[in-house]
């Protein structure tokens, strides 16, 4: 165990590697999309509008449904804002994690030293009554 290194510890010592995918489909169609949607009237079928603007029908359907979260229009799904804030505190429950795994480690690893010691004093402590008992005798 003395050797060996978890992949908590070395998650710590790499620091986070991980990038988020790029996105099909730039922010400014995305946001423009969603603005032709909300001011068409009589609101346009989504699909065409889609094959229109280029694309796939099912991404513009998540962005009108986002946006109508984001305005407190829908409550069936959360916010942009909680999102980031659960995925930021996601993250911080893992790296938590991980510094426990580590402490919890490191202590094993000291409690380990600390007893290998103390059976070291405590066997020369024996050795050294058992010798003065001989010397007496």
């Amino acid at each position: 165990m003395r050797g060996e290194v978890t992949a908590g510890q070395m998650g710590l010592m790499r620091g986070a590697l991980t990038m988020p995918a790029p996105r099909k489909y730039p922010l400014e169609l995305r946001e423009r999309a969603v603005r032709m949607y909300r001011a068409a009237e009589p609101k346009p079928v989504i699909r065409r509008m889609a094959e229109e603007l280029g694309v796939h029908h099912e991404a513009l359907r998540n962005w009108i449904r986002q946006a109508e979260a984001d305005a407190g229009e829908r409550d069936d799904l959360l916010t942009t804002e909680e999102k980031n804030e659960l995925a930021q505190l996601r993250r911080e429950v893992r790296d938590l994690r991980r510094a426990n795994e580590v402490l919890r480690t490191a202590s094993a690893f000291f409690a380990a030293q600390l007893c290998a010691t103390r059976r070291d004093v405590d066997r020369e402590v024996v050795k050294g009554h058992f010798r003065q008992a001989v010397a007496a005798a």
